[in-house]
């Protein structure tokens, strides 16, 4: 089998650098190789990314599928930013591009525009569920998080779009950073419930800029640097309480600093964005 043609593009960005390396493979040439979902797994471990995105046209319609080093997901806000990236610059020209999506058996609307280098990109994750934790879920993976009862209070959520997460608050950007999870503890609690990892996050600010961390150790991902179907999920469940725009941090006890919005509207409809970059060879570390 020949190699495929990976780009890595380092999707949400914050102030132009950071972001999250994810290898994206567009698969629409017919003198290339055919990969199957073992080959799939292993390009993320190859390109030394947390995620790959697999990029394939389909009449009007661009299919992505995503895989991490355990398996494929259903859906991946960060992947969908970088195909949106990849895409808009092979598309070329100074016209915002548009594209119709498919991933994880729904259709959804895509958007890229080009600033230089950068490209800005949005999309619709898909409807966002939210529920009350059960009293063993909340206690499992709390105690994988090696947080108490009291050091959260009582907003803890069940939310999922594609695939269910815990959304865990924290009150500051202190106790978030000084987070250090059990991962075996919690891959056991979130495999046990079905659930794709923690998202804990600070409380927003007034103009809605908060910080997460995402640990997903079920996925093969100890900590994401960037996660952006979580971010829909908590945009959905602060919009309930009169949030409706949020800026939020991620990545940086992993030195790769990302931000991504999102816009819940009255039906807790989202649209997630981030900017992104493509990586050259001249990128690359040498040696």
């Amino acid at each position: 089998m020949r190699t495929p043609n990976v780009t890595v593009v380092r999707a949400c960005l914050r102030g132009g650098a950071g972001g999250s390396p994810t290898a994206v493979v567009l698969e629409d040439d017919p003198a290339g190789p055919r990969l199957g979902d073992d080959e799939r797994r292993r390009i993320p471990v190859e390109q030394g990314t947390s995620h790959a995105v697999f990029v394939r046209q389909d009449g009007d319609t661009t299919e992505l599928r995503f895989f991490t080093a355990e398996g494929e997901l259903p859906a991946c806000g960060h992947g969908t930013v970088a195909a949106l990236a990849l895409l808009a610059a092979r598309h070329g020209g100074d016209r915002p591009y548009r594209a119709t999506l498919r991933a994880g058996g729904r259709v959804f609307a895509g958007r890229a525009e080009r600033d230089g280098d950068r490209i800005t990109a949005a999309f619709d994750p898909g409807p966002v569920t939210l529920r009350e934790p059960t009293a063993e879920e909340r206690d499992l993976v709390l105690s994988a998080l090696g947080l108490a009862p009291d050091d959260v209070g009582p907003d803890v959520r069940i939310a999922g779009v594609g695939r269910e997460r815990v959304l865990v608050p924290v009150p500051s950007g202190a106790a978030l950073a000084a987070l250090r999870p059990d991962l075996d503890r919690l891959r056991a609690a979130c495999d046990r419930f079905g659930l794709l990892g923690a998202y804990v996050h600070s409380a927003p600010s007034p103009e809605g800029a908060l910080a997460a961390r995402m640990f997903a150790p079920s996925i093969g991902v100890p900590e994401d640097i960037a996660n952006a179907n979580s971010t829909a999920c908590l945009a959905a469940h602060l919009a309930d309480r009169g949030v409706h725009r949020i800026a939020v941090d991620m990545g940086d006890t992993l030195g790769s600093p990302a931000t991504i919005t999102a816009t819940a509207g009255a039906d807790l409809r989202v649209e997630l964005g981030g900017s992104a970059r493509l990586v050259t060879e001249a990128d690359r570390p040498t040696g």
